[in-house]
C-alpha cells in the first residue's frame, strides 16, 4: 500500500465538482437538463445519438451489420454527441435518455407514435427482434445469447469506471483500487476465455448481439487499444479471446461501425455524423481532435 493519508468518509457527502479527475464536467450527482437544446433529426426512421465510446460503437456496428445483410430498413443517421462539451445534458438528448448516456437511439418509423430506447444492450435487443437477426429463435441458444449480453451490461462497469477510471484518469493513482479492479478484469477475461475456447463466438456457432456488445470493450482491451494497459494486464495469454477479437474485426461492417461518431485517432478512422452509405467515402473531417474518452 501506499502511504497516503486514511481517508474518513464524513456523515453526510457533498459534492465536490473539482475533485472528479479527466472527466468531472460530465459527472453531476443530479438528472435533468441543463440547457435547451433539441436534437437534430435527418431523413431516416432510425435517429442515433452516440459516440464512439465501446458502448456506441456496439450499435453502430449493429445497424452496419444489419445493412450488410440487406435490411434496407436499417439506414440511419447518427449524430454526434460531445460528452464533453455536455451535449447529453441538453433537453432534447434528455428527453430520449433521461440517463443522459450514450448511446441513444429514435425509432421513427411510426412517426406519430416514435420509440425511445437507451442503454447499449436494450438497443442491440431492440434492434434484433425488429428486424429478426443476430438473436437466435431456439430458446436455449436465445438464453446463451443474451446471457452473454447481460454478462456484459454487469461487467463491463467494472472495466471502465471501476479499473479504466483509476488505472488511467483518476487524479491520483489509488494501489488499492487499481489492484482490486485489475484482479477483476483478469478473472473476466478468464471467463471469457475459457467460453471462447469452447465455441468460436459466445453464444455458440453463430454470431450474435452478445459479441457485438462484448467484442467493443474487451476486444479492443485485449489488442492493447484500451487505457494502454495489454501490458500491466498480460492480456497475451488469452489466446482464444484474441483469435475471437481478430476475426470479429475483420468483418466490413464491424471496421464501418468502428469508423461512426468517432472524433479522435487518425483522420481515416473518423465519420463524425453518418447519414448515407456513401457517407464513408466522401466523408470530409472538422478540425476537432480529443481523446478516446472510453
Amino acid at each position: 500500500m501506499n502511504g497516503a493519508s486514511p481517508y474518513t468518509p464524513p456523515t453526510v457527502w457533498t459534492w465536490n465538482a473539482a475533485n472528479g479527475g479527466k472527466f468531472a464536467n460530465i459527472n453531476r450527482p443530479i438528472a435533468g437538463p441543463t440547457h435547451e437544446k433539441d436534437l437534430p433529426v435527418g431523413r431516416h426512421p432510425l435517429q442515433l445519438y452516440s459516440l464512439a465510446t465501446p458502448n456506441g460503437v456496439k450499435v453502430t456496428v449493429m445497424l452496419e451489420e444489419l445493412l450488410e445483410l440487406g435490411h434496407r430498413g436499417a439506414e440511419y443517421d447518427a449524430w454526434l454527441i460531445r460528452i464533453n462539451e455536455g451535449d447529453q445534458f441538453g433537453s432534447g438528448f434528455v428527453a430520449v435518455n433521461p440517463n443522459s448516456k450514450i448511446p441513444a437511439l429514435w425509432d421513427r418509423t411510426e412517426e406519430a407514435r416514435p420509440v425511445r430506447v437507451f442503454e447499449s444492450g436494450a438497443i442491440l435487443q431492440y434492434l434484433a427482434e425488429k428486424f429478426g437477426a443476430f438473436l437466435p429463435t431456439h430458446p436455449g441458444e436465445r438464453a446463451e445469447c443474451l446471457s452473454w449480453l447481460f454478462w456484459q451490461m454487469g461487467s463491463a462497469p467494472f472495466l471502465g469506471g471501476g479499473f479504466g477510471h483509476f488505472y488511467a484518469y483518476a487524479p491520483s493513482k489509488i494501489e488499492y483500487a487499481i489492484d482490486r479492479y485489475a484482479m477483476e478484469v483478469k478473472r473476466q477475461l478468464d471467463v471469457l476465455d475459457r467460453r471462447l475456447a469452447e465455441s468460436p463466438y459466445l453464444a455458440g456457432d453463430a454470431y450474435t448481439i452478445a459479441d457485438m456488445a462484448v467484442w467493443p470493450w474487451y476486444g479492443t482491451l485485449v489488442k492493447g487499444q484500451l487505457y494502454e494497459a495489454g501490458e500491466f494486464l498480460q492480456v497475451h495469454e488469452y489466446t482464444h479471446v484474441l483469435r475471437w477479437t481478430d476475426a470479429i474485426a475483420q468483418r466490413p461492417a464491424v471496421r464501418r461501425g468502428r469508423m461512426v461518431n468517432r472524433s479522435w485517432g487518425q483522420p481515416s478512422s473518423q465519420l463524425h455524423e453518418r447519414h448515407d452509405a456513401t457517407d464513408f467515402e466522401t466523408r470530409t473531417q472538422d478540425k476537432m481532435t480529443a481523446k478516446d474518452p472510453a
